[in-house]
């Protein structure tokens, strides 16, 4: 059986196997016939700005009504708002169509539960399993309906606003949001103007092509550029389908999601919110973050690369926070999975709160420098039984000592291999992290 689910739902090139067509509508038949087995279904489609979209939300849609499941479109919509409608809407299950953070030519499939959390493994085997059978339609008389939502975006906007503390303003902070002409292009101002900022927007024009061309939450060097131009309080940057954040301070500088998490951390924490005094990250998580919380005694939980392992350690522990240095923040008192637009929210209420800056807010972690390398790869590669990597990464790992450390993985998202270096002096990072990518050249 082929497995097709990576660490984020399914994805690929547009066009190869299995981001085709008649994948896409086999797959909505398998989902649909899935949910079924428990009586009458219903799922919610949402997608990002992506011009693939299109195609897929009809191949879907077709497989859904074939097994009889009923069928609300959203249109363009982020991630995690298609997990708070699916609540909303008592669907059965929420579904994604996005490539997140990738760029036009590659499409993929992301599924939420009745409770609007990610499918669970074993979810994601059902539907692998039922992928193998032949696909059957049910008779004209049980064929599912299709209809579109139209209050869906209001919805979600007020959500939102919901989760930021109304005893307090954003009145007077000048802030700049990038959407990646993504999926948030049409929310965004709606609620941090509505909060009372004074808001400009960059990258919110879509056109099909452009979704996280140079510009969001992966490249930041156009949303760094206006903030200084505009003498802005800060930037904020969404990807393609709204589940990142990255934030910019007032200085130009970048803020990344272990920092974010840190500045929510020790907020909730001295304000007696942080339930269990624990955080869940990944393997990924910087050191400083780690040794940060630490100091105020926070307790970190490390897991594998990837926003549903943190949310099942997170369920497991008690957690309400945690996330990846990527941007992916879960905030589980708030909402039920990673949301950029909430994440945002809650920096903002603890910066107002505080009345101070984000350069402020940062500067009681002391990130550690990380080097991240890469590596295309078009064969299938065992890194647990690569002899020359093995010693390669002895040897820097020697160097290091507890001053640094190494991560080397493969992707769940893309053919890639992932090397990373973090230590406290940049050049060597980058010297290490040089010598490990060259195992592969």
């Amino acid at each position: 059986m082929d497995n097709y689910f990576g660490t984020d739902g399914i994805r690929g090139k547009v066009g190869i196997e299995p981001i085709t067509a008649d994948f896409f509508l086999k797959l909505g038949w398998s989902v649909g016939s899935v949910l079924a087995k428990q009586g009458k279904a219903s799922v919610i489609i949402g997608k990002d700005t992506r011009i693939s979209g299109y195609l897929f939300e009809s191949a879907l849609e077709a497989g859904f009504l074939s097994a009889g499941v009923d069928v609300g479109l959203l249109g363009p919509m982020p991630t995690p708002a298609v997990a708070y409608l699916t609540q909303t809407y008592n669907a059965s299950a929420g579904v994604v169509i996005s490539a997140s953070h990738n760029h036009f030519q590659d499409n993929g499939v992301k599924f939420f539960s009745a409770k609007g959390l990610k499918f669970s493994g074993q979810d994601q085997i059902a539907i692998e399993n039922k992928l193998t059978k032949p696909m059957i339609n049910v008779t004209a008389d049980k064929i599912g309906k299709a209809y579109r939502h139209e209050q869906a975006l209001g919805r979600y906007i007020e959500f939102c606003k919901s989760t930021f503390d109304r005893t307090q303003s954003l009145l007077g902070l000048n802030i700049i949001i990038d959407c990646a002409n993504g999926a948030t292009y049409h929310i965004a101002r709606s609620v941090f103007s509505e909060l009372g900022a004074n808001i400009h927007i960059i990258n919110n024009t879509p056109d099909g092509f452009n979704i996280n061309e140079h510009c969001g939450a992966t490249n930041t060097k156009h949303l760094q550029e206006v903030v200084l131009e505009l003498k802005a309080d800060l930037g904020i940057a969404f990807d393609g389908d709204g589940d990142r954040l990255i934030m910019v301070d007032e200085n130009g500088e970048l803020v990344d999601g272990d920092e974010l998490i840190f500045i929510i951390a020790k907020a909730w924490q001295s304000q007696g919110r942080l339930v269990n005094n624990t955080v869940v990250g990944t393997k990924m998580s910087n050191l400083g973050m780690r040794y940060a919380l630490r100091d105020l005694n926070i307790q970190f939980i490390e897991v594998n690369v990837g926003d549903r392992f943190v949310m099942e350690q997170m369920q497991k522990s008690g957690s309400i926070l945690g996330g990846e240095g990527s941007g992916h923040i879960i905030c589980l008192n708030k909402t039920t999975s990673g949301d950029g637009m909430i994440s945002a929210l809650q920096v903002l209420e603890v910066l107002v709160k505080s009345q101070s800056s984000l350069t402020q807010l940062k500067q009681s972690m002391n990130k550690y420098t990380q080097i991240l390398i890469n590596i295309k790869i078009h064969t299938q590669i065992n890194l647990e039984n690569h002899t020359k990597l093995q010693q390669a990464q002895l040897e820097v790992e020697k160097m290091l000592g507890s001053e640094g450390r190494v991560v080397i993985r493969a992707s769940g998202t893309e053919s890639l291999i992932r090397i990373m270096v973090e230590a406290k002096n940049k050049i060597f990072a980058k010297k290490a992290a040089k010598k490990l990518s060259n195992v592969f050249k």
